[in-house]
């Protein structure tokens, strides 16, 4: 999957959908560092997309940024919260909790 997404963007396709499914994609096979770097471009090209937050969250606390992973988490919350995206917005804020707990006390 991950190799004709590549392709599509090789081609000059990008598009929010296809950044999220490589990132999903990258995360999926433990490649956190290239699953944030999709994230990041999906959540340039559309801030609201909740589930792409979430995401991004995953991979940037995978990678030990936990100061990272909180601020996609905020806001991937505040896109859910605007949206009314109540399940990204339950995983998140479990997230959130979860990252206090383990020492990642919000700034």
């Amino acid at each position: 999957m991950i190799e004709s997404l590549e392709k599509m963007l090789a081609k000059g396709v990008d598009n929010p959908l296809l950044r999220f499914g490589l990132g999903k994609g990258y995360l999926d096979q433990g490649d956190a560092e290239k699953a944030a770097e999709h994230l990041r471009r999906c959540v340039e090209q559309d801030p609201k997309y909740s589930a792409a937050w979430k995401l991004l969250g995953k991979a940037l606390e995978a990678q030990g940024d936990l100061a990272a992973a909180r601020e996609a988490w905020t806001q991937g919350l505040e896109a859910a919260q605007v949206h009314g995206d109540k399940q990204a917005e339950k995983e998140m804020s479990v997230f959130l909790k979860r990252l206090g707990k383990r020492g990642g006390s919000p700034a």
